[in-house]
């Protein structure tokens, strides 16, 4: 008879658990949203120090060092690209498929139907 009752109980405080959940679910969401619009121009901003230091190797430095200083240059180019081209793209297809992509974290609600 405990099982019942505690199954009935249990049945009745899903939704509320259900909703505390989805909260919880939103608030990490949120979070991990902002911690990477924080890391995201720090990464722009490393791979652009990282190719003005190739650049500085390569005017300051020796014969031999200038080998590695166009191998630094280089590979900030293509960070630089790479995260450049990234975002266009996400920015590209959010624009197709309608959805916001300047608006930071995404509304959990909207996803789910009633």
């Amino acid at each position: 008879m405990k099982k019942v009752l505690f199954g009935i109980v249990g049945l009745f405080a899903l939704p509320f658990v259900a909703s505390a959940e989805l909260e919880n679910v939103e608030s990490i969401i949120s979070s991990i949203g902002d911690i990477v619009d924080l890391l995201i121009p720090i990464v722009f901003a490393l791979a652009l120090l990282f190719f003005f230091w190739g650049v500085a190797m390569y005017i300051f430095g020796s014969d031999e060092s200038k080998v590695s200083a166009k191998k630094t240059m280089l590979w900030g180019v293509v960070a630089i690209f790479v995260m450049a081209a990234v975002w266009g793209l996400v920015k590209f297809i959010g624009d197709a498929l309608g959805v916001d992509t300047d608006q930071g974290a995404v509304d959990v609600d909207r996803l789910i139907p009633n």
